[in-house]
């Protein structure tokens, strides 16, 4: 059982990363203002002092804390870190992202009182405060003697609490009534202060507001927090910390790619090459700018280069680089900024369409902008990396590799960073690299089909498509006809077999038999509108799989059936796919049942 602190931005991502797991938690908040779903946990009301903290969590076997409560609610984070102390329990600070804030006229504060005392220092007579109704009474000496007006929430708490400390009502603003800059422009003040409120605080929205008009800015500080707390900033970290504290929590555990992977271990060896230190764990950034850490595995270093090595983790992913170990030597060059290469087991880039050149590497763009920021926000001079995975070359015959020209061996892959087990985002993604290569060697027309076996049937009929224009939709038809849409494919076929084809002509663009299975109600109004025989009614009430159709309709209700079948077929995915599109219908043994061309 997890305890979440919420009632932020932060708590609502904290609730929906752990609704992807089947464990149960309370997502406590001390006011019941913020409207949230909790799929798996239960919403708790109300302050907790330390006692009342400390016996919930000994009653319902509290066995993680997770801190996505706002910056600022000291009481309760120091609460959360006594109680923490005294019951064993590990906590996870979901923290906020801090922009760094490039503004010359930044007073820096540690707390409310030095900010008055620096405010009075400044002469500020007129201010704008955007620190919260919470932070009214702290403010009070400065605003009881200089003009100031706060920005509140409107709603009735808020303005009671403002009523409560004397504030005059008519120096009270509302967030939803004006922008910040038409407030700017109104009250002209020369001071605002502010806390160090994160990305989604709107820090940077308000200091760059400031800079527009020249004002001076007052900051206080973000309380610092234990150093016992683990410290995550997304989803990802989050999920990573309580799937690694709580394994039971998720059925399923995500992992790294192989970008993520090389990332790390370019990181290390470019530190252990800069200082001569050799790091176990690493911290580095994902394209989302989410902040991860990784083990090490060892690290090398010889003259000027250093090598570093990690172990794969892909989670509960059956991904066959699982387990791998990549290693990244990084070498002091005398070039201007960061070449990549391909050592053992990396493999090339035969044909294009992958976004990178001929002959290179087979190291995808995101994984090389990942390395990039992380290796040039510590060096600033030329470098080398080369990047070797143990047995890539044999791995990669059990990939898709060879499909879309790269030979050698695997690639180093990943546009989130982030392995998701059985991710359905990742084999999207497949696809629409796939379409890209496709379209890269002048595919006339790309023919989609659900898997090996109607790839094979497929290819029977159309000898005359290269390798790279099949490509598999697996289950996800309605998302491969946007994919095609969104990559510019002029042509489209697509091959169905029975099972998917009477899910899909119903109206159902996933046809996973998970999410839907066959109705045969709708078959027999589909056989009845086509004019197909009683005894043909009769026959799919009796059926229990959709392949059985072919071996009791009759020749005249098969050429009235089938084609009905495919027609619906093809409008469904015409409604999505505006290109030229034809589809072919087959039997489980490869026979043509009907066609569009």
């Amino acid at each position: 059982m997890i305890l979440v602190f919420g009632g932020t931005t932060e708590g609502r991502i904290a609730v929906e990363t752990l609704d992807e797991g089947s464990g149960k938690y309370f997502y406590s908040t001390r006011g019941n203002l913020q409207n949230i779903e909790c799929a798996h946990g239960e919403h708790i009301h109300g302050a907790m002092t330390e006692p009342d903290m400390a016996s919930f969590c000994s009653s319902n076997n509290i066995r993680l804390i997770i801190d996505a409560a706002h910056p600022f609610a000291s009481s309760l984070h120091s609460t959360i870190e006594r109680v923490s102390h005294k019951l064993g329990i590990p906590v996870i600070r979901f923290e906020r992202r801090y922009p760094y804030a490039d503004y010359e006229k930044i007073v820096w504060c540690e707390s409310f009182q030095e900010a008055i005392t620096a405010m009075e220092a400044e002469g500020i007579e007129r201010l704008l405060a955007l620190t919260g109704v919470q932070t009214i009474k702290k403010l009070k000496p400065h605003w009881s003697r200089h003009q100031t007006w706060f920005r509140i929430l409107n709603r009735a708490e808020s303005i009671e609490i403002a009523a409560a400390e004397g504030f005059p009502a008519d120096r009270v603003v509302y967030y939803d009534e004006t922008s910040l800059d038409s407030l700017i422009k109104s009250i002209r003040p020369d001071g605002i202060i502010t806390k160090e409120s994160g990305e989604t605080g709107g820090f940077i929205e308000k200091i760059e507001a400031a800079r527009q008009y020249g004002i001076k800015v007052f900051v206080v500080k973000r309380p610092k927090l234990s150093d016992d707390f683990i410290i995550v900033d997304g989803r990802h970290s989050l999920r990573r910390e309580v799937e690694m504290l709580l394994p039971e929590f998720y059925p399923l555990h995500t992992g790294f790619t192989t970008g993520s992977c090389a990332t790390a271990a370019a990181k290390a060896a470019l530190v252990a090459l800069l200082t001569c230190k050799k790091v176990d764990d690493i911290d580095f950034r994902i394209p989302d700018g989410e902040t991860m850490h990784m083990q090490i595995e060892s690290v090398t270093t010889c003259g000027d280069a250093a090598i570093a090595t990690v172990v794969k983790d892909a989670g509960d992913d059956p991904d066959v680089t699982n387990r791998s170990r990549i290693s990244v030597k990084v070498s002091y060059a005398q070039h201007e900024g960061i070449r990549f290469f391909g050592g053992e087991g990396i493999g090339t880039v035969t044909i294009p369409g992958l976004g990178l050149p001929v002959g290179e590497a087979a190291i995808n763009p995101i994984p090389r902008a990942m390395m990039v920021s992380e290796l040039s926000s510590l060096y600033n001079g030329g470098l080398d990396v080369t990047i070797s995975l143990d047995g890539g070359a044999e791995i990669a015959k059990r990939t898709f590799n060879p499909r879309v020209g790269v030979f050698g061996g695997v690639s180093i892959i990943g546009t989130s960073g982030i392995v998701q087990p059985f991710s359905h985002e990742a084999f999207l993604e497949s696809i629409r690299r796939e379409m890209n290569v496709a379209l890269a060697n002048n595919c006339q027309m790309v023919a989609v089909n659900s898997g090996a076996k109607s790839e094979q049937f497929m290819k029977a009929l159309l000898p005359e498509l290269p390798q790279q224009a099949f490509i598999h939709y697996g289950n996800a038809i309605g998302e491969t006809m946007s994919i095609a849409m969104d990559c510019g494919i002029k042509h489209l076929i697509i091959g169905l077999m029975l099972g998917k084809a009477v899910k899909l002509a119903e109206g159902n663009l996933d046809t996973h038999s998970h999410k839907v299975t066959i109705n045969k109600e709708f078959l027999k109004s589909l056989a009845e509108e086509c004019g197909c025989s009683e005894k043909a009614k009769e026959g799919i009430d009796a059926l229990s799989l959709a392949r059985e159709l072919p071996s009791f309709l009759s020749q005249e209700d098969a050429a009235l059936f089938f084609p009905e079948v495919l027609r619906r077929c093809h409008s469904q995915c015409a409604a999505i796919y505006k290109g030229k599109l034809d589809a072919i219908l087959f039997t489980d043994d490869g026979k043509t049942l009907s066609k569009t061309w």
